[in-house]
Formats: structure tokens, sequence, C-alpha cells
């Protein structure tokens, strides 16, 4: 992910759900901060000045008082940008290469063999210096709102369902205290310590969301927020091009729990014991373990499981959550059934965090989706359901989308359900048999129509194996495309499913189709 493509502020809830996205960071000289990151003043920095505002890599987003971070990216270069950044109110610059303004500047370091975006235009190491500052800074903040409040770092992993489950966790955890979280998928080398600054010494808690390219990301993300509580949600195939078996996945995203602190220091892993790769985690961790299940009946031994569940028109669950202290309802707002084991895990991390149960169910039954086309289910006027889920594809998700696009189809006389699919990205040599997967996955549900959006090898597969199957089958090479048949066959009452790998951009049929019954259509979709 490049610089440019990041989220541009982080979430910082209250416990009255109320949400401040500018917080400044603890208030550190950039004398202190020299000594914590390396370096030295340079461009007339005056050891005593202190930074009160935001630290920012984009330099729109820079404020009075304020710390600028200049990153290289794909088309521009942050160390371009110091005198504007300046000029916006910032009161220096961290960089890796002499600016003409006050600054910070740190040694280049040998450029990483990384695998992330950040990292591919750096060749002289400029950008990975000022990453290498700013996990530096990030720790050092984290330490004083330990040390101030008794911050409780909480860390998720998973092969799906990281950001949803992310979004459950902070909107619980914000009811029982300030929390700081990631908005969408701020998982990586920047967007984890980024968000990190934004705590402050009433930080009660960090919801620190962890991905992984490689062996080892996720052990170094752990290093920069110290987590004293961490789930893993399973492991599935997303990324298996990049690590090359589930078993190597597992081994990567068991990292987490090896961080935690033992249990006598209260650390805490939160397993899922359905997934067996995760269950196979404990002996890897001193923290003491528990586990939470959504099968039935539930998995030997879980703590944590639900019971009754019934899905309503829309998908949206409804159970009762188990636990060791007793039982409650749950109703969730959010729709699809895979959302019942997001938000187990959210209520194990929470409990097990001090959260008190009647806290934690009224939590999990008001939370709403706040992370960008993540199954978010809208009704048209004329009934027509979209269910928007277009940030991102792996099979496992795309199963769970598939599923709750057929329930709610199901529960409607002579509604057609419509899949709006693309491709699923970094699944190495497996691609092509997980797309055809998919396309009977699409019959094994009766799906009746498949859009299948883009003409590479993934999508002839997927769309091959469907119209085999009987699956009513169209091909067309973009989201304007897509747009343009529904707008002409869509009926009163249908239920759409737009889902791809992120860089697909289908969110753009989404919106065109509510866009379209606003009176607000756009005419040039490949524009939006």
């Amino acid at each position: 992910m490049t610089v440019s493509r990041f989220v541009r502020h982080c979430d910082t809830r209250s416990p009255t759900g109320k949400e401040s996205k500018s917080t400044p960071m603890i208030e550190l000289t950039l004398g202190q901060i020299v000594e914590i990151v390396g370096g030295e003043l340079a461009g007339g920095a005056q050891p005593d000045t202190t930074v009160t505002g935001t630290v920012e890599f984009d330099s729109r987003q820079v404020t009075a008082g304020g710390l600028f971070l200049a990153l290289p990216g794909a088309r521009v270069d942050g160390h371009e940008y110091a005198t504007t950044a300046i000029g916006q109110g910032a009161v220096a610059v961290l960089a890796a290469r002499p600016v003409d303004v006050p600054s910070i500047i740190v040694p280049p370091v040998t450029p990483t063999d990384s695998n992330a975006d950040i990292y591919a235009h750096d060749p002289e190491g400029h950008g990975a210096a000022v990453i290498e500052a700013l996990s530096k800074l990030a720790r050092h903040v984290v330490d004083l709102a330990v040390g101030a409040h008794d911050l409780t770092v909480v860390a998720l992993t998973g092969s799906a369902g990281k950001t949803s489950t992310k979004d459950f966790i902070a909107t619980v955890l914000s009811m029982a205290g300030d929390t700081v979280a990631p908005p969408g998928s701020f998982n990586n080398e920047v967007g984890l310590p980024h968000t990190a600054l934004r705590c402050t010494t009433h930080t009660r808690y960090l919801v620190a969301e962890m991905s992984a390219r490689g062996i080892g990301h996720i052990a170094h993300l752990a290093r920069i927020t110290p987590p004293r509580i961490g789930a893993v949600l399973n492991v599935g195939s997303a990324h298996l091009g990049e690590f090359g078996s589930r078993a190597n996945i597992a081994q990567a995203k068991g990292e987490l729990v090896e961080a935690l602190p033992a249990a006598a220091d209260g650390g805490v892993a939160v397993l899922n014991a359905d997934d067996p790769f995760v269950a196979a985690m404990a002996p890897r961790t001193t923290a003491r373990v528990v586990t939470f299940s959504t099968a039935n009946p539930p998995a030997p031994g879980a703590q944590y499981w639900a019971g009754d569940l019934e899905l309503d028109d829309v998908a949206r669950a409804s159970f009762t959550l188990h636990t060791p202290r007793g039982s409650w309802p749950v109703s969730l707002q959010v729709f699809g059934e895979h959302q019942v084991a997001n938000a187990l895990a959210a209520a194990a991390v929470a409990i097990e965090a001090g959260v008190d149960e009647t806290t934690v169910v009224s939590g999990l039954s008001s939370h709403a989706a706040a992370s960008a086309h993540r199954m978010d289910v809208r009704t048209r006027p004329d009934g027509v359901t979209v269910i928007n889920d277009s940030y991102n594809a792996n099979p496992d998700s795309m199963r769970a989308g598939v599923a709750a696009l057929a329930y709610t189809a199901s529960a409607r006389r002579d509604a057609t359900s419509w899949a709006v699919l693309g491709q699923m990205g970094e699944l190495g040599d497996e691609a092509v048999q997980e797309h055809r997967a998919l396309g009977a996955e699409l019959a094994k549900y009766h799906v009746e129509r498949l859009i299948a959006v883009g003409d590479n090898p993934n999508c002839r597969a997927l769309r091959e194996q469907a119209a085999a199957l009987g699956v009513r089958t169209d091909a067309v090479p973009d989201a304007a495309s897509a747009v343009d048949l529904l707008r002409h066959q869509v009926r009163d009452g249908d239920v759409v499913l737009v889902k791809a790998s992120n860089a697909d951009q289908l969110w753009r049929v989404a919106e065109e189709l509510h866009a379209m019954f606003d009176g607000d259509s756009r005419r040039d979709v490949e524009g939006l």
C-alpha cells in the first residue's frame, strides 16, 4: 500500500462514543524526539521547541504545532513538501536527507528486503529510516501512556475479519474508557505506529490491528505496540502467494501470541477454537489462553461461545453469548452470519480486559459498521438491497459474502440474487483453483446471477465454473459496464452483493446503485 492510499486520520473514541480525529501526540520537545529516534537537529530547529500537534505524513493534514514525516511514495517524495508542511504550521520535519526548514534528520538505513509497497520506491533507504524513527517514537509514546494511565494494548490478527473485529472491539472498549483504534485497515509498518501516536496520557485502550506479508512482520509490529491481550481469528488462504502455505501463515500469525507477557503478568491469548491452525498456537505462548467458538455444539473447552443463533431477513444475527460468568442475549446490527465469530472474539477480548458483561453486550448490540465498504448493507426505497463488501476479498470472506447474499434473497418472494464479483488477489499458484471453487460456491447457494468484472485468468475460471453449474453469468470489463447492466436488469426487491479485492474498486458499483435511485446518477462512472 502506497502512502497516498492511507486513510488520513485515526479513530479516537471516548466512553461516550464521540470521536476526535485529530488528537495531538503527547507533547515532546524536538530535543527529546532526537534522543528517542536518533539523528540530529537541522535547518534552525531548536531543541526546546515542543510538538503540540499531530504527526502526519500527508502535508495537507498538517496543523499548527505538528510534526511532518517526509516519506517517499510512488508518485511524490515527502521531502519535496517540507516547506509546505512548515507553512501549514508544522514545527519541524522528520526527514532522512537535508531539507531547508527546521528538521530532525535521521541517517538512511540499508533498504529493507520487505515486500511492502512503502519500500518499493526507496532505493536509498530514506523511507526506511523515517519509518524506523516513527516506530521508535510510537513505542516511546505507548510506554508513556502505559506508565501514565495503565494503557492496555489489545492486538489482533487473522487472515479474514481483522478490520470488522477491530471495529467491534473499539466500539465495546470505548464504552469503558478512552480508546484509540485505527480506521479501515491501518495495520502495517506505517499505519500501526501512526495510530499509536494518537495515544495520550488519558488513553485507556489501544486497539492494534496487525497484518503480515511474511515471517517476522507481526513480531516487528508487536515490538512497536507491545500487547497485553492478543487475539488470533483464523488462518486462511489470503496472501497464500506470499507465504507459500497455510502452515507458514500460521507461523506468522502466531508471532502475536509469542509476543504476549506471561499469564502472571496479565497476558491473555484469545484463540479461535474452531480453527485448528489457531488452536494449535496455544503452546507457543506463556500467556493465559482463552478460546471462542461458533460451532454447534461449541468446540470442547471454549470459554466464549454462541448458542441459539438466528438470522433476520437481512442476515443480522441474534444469539446467546455464553461466557465464564453467565449468558446474555445479543442482537447484532451488522450483517452476515460470519459476524458472530467477530463479535465473540471482541467479547472475549473486552471481558478479559476487565469490561463487565452488560457493557460488552450493549456495545455488541449497538455496534454499526465503522469501516468503509465492509458488509455495508443498505436497502433502497424500491426494496433493492446492496451488500457492499468491496474493500477486500479472499476465499473465506467471499464464502461469507455469498452466504449472506443467498440468505437475504431467500427470505424474499421473487427476489433475484446478484453477485458482482472481481478477482481475489495474492493467492499465488492457488488463484485459478480458488476462483473455480468460488464459482461452485455460487451454485451451491443457488445464486442466480453472476457479473464477473475483469478479463483475466481468475475471472475466467470463476465465470466458466459458475456457468457450467447453472449460474446465469455475464462478463464485463469494468465497474462502469457492471453498473450499466444492473441499471437495466435489477428489479424491485433484488439483492446485490458487490465484492472483490480493493484494487478492483468495485465500491463504485455499490455507490452508483444507490446514486441512480436517488436521482444523482453519475454519467461517467469511471470518473467517480
